[in-house]
């Protein structure tokens, strides 16, 4: 792109900004602010320790997880990283509270897939446990629907197991990770 076409570009999107601004003013919009349940997303910022295990696997792998709370406080960014020998793996997700839908949301992509997983589902504050729903691809390619299920111990443990779920319905687990808050 020549010069001209960056200057040309800047221009639009300030412009751009400018009219979103101004429109956004005159009809009195405002923006979102973290309610509770993004104040409950805050509570696992931190860095965690973490033991994976795989389902028919021998042994647990280890990993680390980071979460930090990012855009305005709406949006909970996280890490997932595993440099067990022989497998090498980085995830990051992005989970929030849409308050048009009353649900739990969050998007997972990783070093393992081309395809995005997009997911939704609710917080039992009796149980400490959010279970949320959505779909993605396999390892195989195929479209696969699953489930994903949190329980908080307490403020420094959780447990997360990802199962996938058949066409017949069934639902299997594919791994369990144990996450201990780092001190």
């Amino acid at each position: 792109m020549s010069r001209f076409t960056y200057a040309l570009a800047f221009v639009a999107i300030g412009a751009g900004a400018l009219a979103v601004q101004t429109l956004a003013a005159q009809e009195g919009f405002t923006p979102a602010k973290p309610g509770p349940e993004h104040k409950r997303l805050q509570t696992l910022e931190g860095t965690w320790d973490c033991k994976m295990k795989m389902a028919g696997a021998p042994e647990a792998m280890n990993a680390v997880a980071t979460y930090k709370m990012d855009l305005g406080g709406l949006w909970l960014a996280s890490e997932f990283k595993c440099d067990s020998p022989g497998f090498k793996f980085t995830g990051k997700g992005l989970d929030g509270y849409d308050t048009n839908k009353k649900k739990y949301v969050g998007t997972w992509a990783d070093s393992m897939s081309t395809g995005l997983m997009l997911f939704e589902g609710a917080y039992d504050d009796k149980t400490k446990t959010t279970t949320m729903e959505g779909q993605g691809y396999n390892e195989q390619g195929k479209l696969t629907k699953y489930r994903n299920v949190t329980k908080e111990t307490d403020d420094d443990h959780f447990t997360f197991e990802m199962f996938m779920i058949g066409d017949d319905g069934k639902a299997t687990s594919a791994f369990t990770i144990d996450y201990t808050r780092r001190k």
